[in-house]
């Protein structure tokens, strides 16, 4: 097995150096089973059907669009939208289902049933109540939070009516969705109202079933994201600029290196609490070691680097490399992105496998269940094994020392606060540097990485040609866990890599040029952003016909659909990488592209080459700011606008707010 003559398979220097390890030490990992296991060529484009057991049809031919049809008589065009409202749903269900238990973590803490956690942000907290149109004023915080909770809860049953944050969307946005019947009511009911139309002989409509599916997009980033970010958030602390480190560099030779991977956030605090408390300290000196290093992987990695900077290996490929180090002693682990290969790779070296969640089991795993009233006990018994295990470390591994540093925990709260101090926080700034063509717009980059492509590789392209182009990049999910281990996530990366006019803008704010927002569920947060932009005026008025575009460059779950089509829906063009999973209908592809455009001014796109994807976005931007009348980019060529002051001088000076405006800047 080894990896002679093969072509690079991570884009990560420390990763592809353990994958030549693994290759001369004959270790199976992902990306050797991407090698072997080739894409079902008709099942990869949307062509098969397999929602009864008549089939599974394979609708292929030279006119399948128009002539073949499966046993009941669906058409191509069925079949691939049936597809992609499956993958919708399934990626709804995961982001809602996560949602779901952090409100009944919140009713918990509210009603006193778990004392392990407390309203850590009460701000937040006031703030949420008021979108809900709760009384918070001279209120106890627990009732308040209490309030929030079961009207977060109502969200997921409801029947009738429309999900509580749609109200947070801009107006224009709002009516769209009323226009076109988009408006998600219950999340659940959506999930399910969307497996029914998908099942044998119900809908058949392409356009009508792609509706239902934008419908059920919506109810995950207005719903499901969107409520989990806010509850995070309450409970554990808004975020706000930390420093951290990535790569396999992270992981101590002389500590008890126990390592967080998934994607939610209560287990994890509970064992940085516990294991930062001098009784397990002072367990893990009892085994021979220093202290206990905790790290992440995925998304529960990103929840704790943003919050206590905790620092990250990396994203979606690096698991089982992570293992490979040799230095892991355990591995927690909670519900989606984990792969079960690593059991049996563990069985290779000394990690303990342990899964945590009622929902999710792996074979050979330990399970140590969560006591979702107690979870510090759980968090104990875990660090427990993981120290008892420090002792059965031996010398084989592929033992890394390379890591990077990064600044995360970039907050909507925070980019409004950096821009205008405590008082007069606002989101003018970024609007004047848009209009004046310093910032040429803004990408949100998300999604997986790939073993199908060199793993985090498109991620770094399009970061630095996006940079280059005064594009400013905000970051979620393995995302910025790419960026993350490349090194790109410091206010240097700018001075470095990005263009003229974005430089001055992160000079004068001291920011990165890609902003770390978080976990894949904190897309909801690049929501909030789109939407304060629109309600501070000077560019579009609502998320749509903003310079701005969401890119999933190596995306392979099904959440990254869902995500890209609540984007769409909001108004946001999507690009994703790869070949489209409906690529075998021109119809359903014309459809979500020019038919999401024409009503939603969002459109989702597949395209596998890079340079395209680059320039598709460029397109994009530069399409949007020509409709808004605002100033033609050109590099180092600004309009007038505004001085950019750093922060000390704009406290001093407190008249700038609100001077000037935007509708002046040339066409």
């Amino acid at each position: 097995m080894s990896n002679d003559n093969k072509p690079v398979r991570s884009a990560g220097t420390s990763a592809e150096e353990i994958l030549k390890w693994a290759g001369e030490n004959e270790l199976e990992t992902c990306f050797d089973r991407a090698d072997k296991m080739k894409p079902c060529p008709i099942g990869e484009v949307g062509a098969c059907c397999k929602v009864c057991h008549m089939g599974p049809c394979r609708l292929v031919g030279k006119n399948a669009e128009e002539e073949i049809t499966g046993v009941c008589g669906a058409s191509l065009s069925t079949v691939a939208a049936r597809n992609m409202l499956r993958m919708i749903a399934a990626g709804t269900a995961a982001h809602s289902d996560h949602s779901r238990d952090m409100a009944n973590t919140l009713l918990s803490v509210a009603t006193g049933a778990t004392t392990d956690f407390q309203i850590k942000d009460i701000r937040k907290l006031y703030k949420v109540a008021g979108i809900l149109e709760i009384e918070f004023e001279g209120r106890p915080v627990n009732d308040v939070a209490k309030d929030v909770a079961e009207t977060f809860l109502q969200d997921f049953g409801r029947q009738n009516g429309e999900l509580n944050y749609c109200k947070r969307a801009p107006q224009k946005t709002q009516d769209r969705w009323k226009k076109y019947g988009i408006t998600p009511r219950g999340i659940d009911r959506e999930v399910v109202e969307t497996m029914h139309r998908t099942a044998v002989g119900v809908d058949h409509d392409p356009d009508h079933l792609l509706t239902q599916g934008l419908r059920t997009a919506l109810a995950d980033g207005w719903g499901g994201c969107m409520i989990s970010t806010d509850i995070s958030d309450i409970l554990f602390g808004t975020p706000s600029p930390v420093k951290a480190e990535a790569s396999f560099g992270i992981f101590k030779e002389d500590e008890v290196n126990m390592v967080v991977h998934g994607h939610e956030p209560t287990l994890a605090e509970a064992i940085i609490d516990v294991g930062s408390s001098q009784e397990m300290i002072d367990y893990a000196k009892s085994k021979g070691a220093k202290g206990i290093n905790i790290g992440g992987m995925c998304c529960t990695a990103n929840e704790v680097l943003m919050r206590h900077g905790i620092p990250t290996a990396g994203g979606f490929t690096n698991q089982e490399l992570g293992i490979m180090t040799g230095l892991i002693d355990a591995l927690s682990v909670d519900v989606q992105c984990i792969m079960p290969a690593i059991t049996q790779l563990s069985k290779k070296f000394h990690t303990k496998i342990i899964t945590t969640s009622p929902k999710a089991m792996i074979q050979d795993a330990v399970h140590m269940e969560q006591d979702e009233h107690n979870p510090k006990k759980t968090a104990k018994e875990i660090l427990t094994l993981a120290c008892d295990n420090f002792p059965n470390r031996t010398s084989k591994g592929s033992h890394i020392t390379k890591k990077s540093t990064l600044i995360g925990g970039f907050s909507d709260e925070y980019i409004e606060y950096m821009q205008g101090g405590k008082w007069r926080g606002s989101y003018r700034p970024l609007n004047d540097a848009i209009a004046a063509g310093r910032v040429r717009g803004v990408v949100g980059l998300a999604g997986c990485d790939n073993p199908r492509v060199p793993a985090t590789g498109i991620h770094k392209f399009l970061v630095k040609e996006l940079i280059k182009n005064d594009v400013l990049i905000v970051s979620t999910g393995c995302g910025s866990g790419a960026c993350a281990t490349a090194g790109f996530l410091t206010p240097e990366m700018a001075l470095e890599n990005a263009g003229p006019g974005l430089r001055e803008v992160c000079e004068a704010i001291g920011i990165p040029p890609i902003l770390h927002l978080g976990a894949c569920v904190d897309n909801s947060r690049i929501l909030t952003i789109a939407t304060n932009m629109a309600k501070e005026g000077g560019l579009s008025d609502e998320i749509a016909g903003m310079p701005a575009v969401g890119i999933a460059p190596e995306w392979m779950s099904e959440k990254a659909i869902a995500i890209g089509v609540y984007f769409a829906a909001s108004g946001v063009p999507v690009i994703f990488g790869g070949e489209s999973p409906v690529g075998a209908s021109k119809e359903v592809t014309r459809i979500m592209t020019e038919v999401w455009m024409e009503r939603y001014m969002g459109a989702l796109h597949f395209e596998p080459d890079p340079q395209k994807i680059l320039e598709m976005a460029l397109n994009y931007i530069d399409g949007a700011r020509k409709a808004l009348k605002l100033r033609k980019y050109e590099p180092g060529k600004f309009g007038a606008e505004r001085v950019l002051m750093d922060m000390a001088a704009r406290r001093e000076n407190k008249a700038h707010a609100g001077v000037g405006g935007l509708n002046d800047h040339e066409s």
